[in-house]
């Protein structure tokens, strides 16, 4: 198998979900692993992930055979440059809004000559494959800038242009702040659908992937529909509460409160 064969499977234009990861659990990142997801995003940003707990989930998804990717906080050098020394084989990153954002994101990926990343891959060494894995990690790493600003939108050709990106990856929500709409996914305003085939025209033309955070799987069938091949759907701490609350209310529905006894 490749180092990443998610970004081959993405690069041929196959159709992939990928899970969200926000809780520090190893035991609930491998549990939600193991169902069949073609790569899980450690979300450091909004997540209750420190950097030791991010690298133990990467651990953990990793054994099982899915691809881990990281969403950073910001864009920084230092921590991304964190991220992929412990493994992942991806970064998706929040507010890249200009051509000089999406340059600072590619030279934090990248060794040289191609970027600044400074070398000591520590676990990410061990997966380089039949060679070093400073030799191929700048054609292997997923380079995804979050496209979810009014200002990123009109930027997209050159944001798509600087030499190291993979493609784009949509944040529907704070998209939806930038235009004065409420901040939620799976959107249907005719607006923002017009961006999404406006990023989508962008990105194709230049074969590069386009990724969508969704809410639930009808919606991101239908993002599949649009163009559409890097799909998020929901997320561990999602489904652990719409699991719990579906349990609670089917037993309220069907029995009514039933008073406490002493």
């Amino acid at each position: 198998m490749p180092p990443n064969s998610l970004k081959e499977k993405l690069l041929a234009g196959t159709a992939c979900i990928n899970a969200w990861l926000m809780i520090p659990s190893v035991f609930a990142a491998e549990s939600v692993a193991r169902v069949g997801w073609d790569s899980a995003t450690i979300d450091i940003q909004h997540g209750v992930l420190d950097y030791l707990s991010a690298a133990h989930l990467i651990q953990a998804v990793q054994a099982v055979g899915v691809t881990p990717l990281a969403r950073v906080p910001w864009n920084e050098p230092g921590m991304i440059g964190k991220v992929l020394d412990a493994g992942a084989w991806g970064v998706i990153c929040p507010m890249v809004n200009t051509a000089s954002d999406a340059q600072a994101l590619a030279r934090a990926c990248m060794y040289p000559p191609l970027g600044s990343r400074s070398f000591g891959p520590v676990r990410a060494r061990h997966y380089g494959g039949d060679k070093p894995y400073h030799e191929i990690s700048n054609d292997t790493i997923l380079v995804l800038p979050q496209i979810e600003t009014r200002e990123a939108v009109d930027n997209i050709g050159a944001i798509l242009d600087v030499p190291g990106i993979s493609g784009i990856y949509v944040g529907p929500g704070d998209l939806g702040l930038s235009l004065g709409l409420k901040p939620t996914l799976d959107r249907e305003e005719p607006e923002v659908l017009e961006i999404y085939r406006r990023l989508l025209t962008a990105t194709a033309a230049r074969g590069l992937i386009a990724g969508i955070q969704n809410a639930t799987a009808a919606y991101a069938v239908r993002m599949v529909e649009l163009g559409f091949t890097f799909l998020t759907v929901a997320s561990d701490l999602g489904f652990l509460a719409s699991g719990a609350r579906d349990c609670v209310q089917s037993f309220r529905n069907s029995v009514g409160v039933i008073p406490g006894r002493l």
